[in-house]
């Protein structure tokens, strides 16, 4: 697949480019050139990268992120009803901070499902599996930053 993304004729999915930035030690806004080292950048629309395509027109943007191998990263997200997106997880300690602006979304993390609805926000441990899912009848959009440290474990959450 490395090969195949490099020569340009692959297209990963979130997922995978996930576990091979923290193989190699970067973040995903390394991988899509959105990666930022100094101390203050506008980041311009042209720049950021559409990772995720639903199959009913919803998208998952990466706005902004910081350079590996801990990073964060801004992300926004439009869904349509019916549209999901399954994540196998995130390494130990990732947290995602979640701020709905428009419709409703539904977050499974294990055995927990969260109906967070528009103007609410939520933080949730995503080390394991998870899935955002539009369940209602109007477009959902939603940002959210995702804060992964390899040298140092978050603990926000018990």
């Amino acid at each position: 697949m490395l090969v195949e993304m490099e020569k340009g004729s692959a297209n990963p999915s979130v997922a995978t480019l996930c576990k091979a930035a923290a193989a190699l030690g970067v973040s995903v806004a390394d991988f899509v050139d959105v990666a930022s080292d100094v101390p203050a950048q506008v980041m311009q629309p042209q720049v950021s990268s559409i990772l995720w395509h639903g199959p009913r027109g919803g998208s998952a943007t990466l706005l902004a992120g910081t350079q590996g191998p801990d990073m964060v990263e801004l992300w926004r997200w439009e869904m349509f009803p019916g549209e999901v997106y399954e994540s196998p997880g995130h390494s130990p300690g990732t947290v995602e901070l979640i701020n709905v602006e428009g419709g409703e979304l539904t977050l499974s993390l294990q055995h927990t499902k969260l109906l967070v609805t528009s103007g609410s926000s939520v933080l949730a441990r995503t080390e394991a599996g998870h899935s955002y899912l539009n369940s209602g009848f109007t477009e959902l959009r939603f940002v959210m930053s995702v804060v992964e440290l390899q040298r140092t474990r978050l603990h926000f959450l018990p």
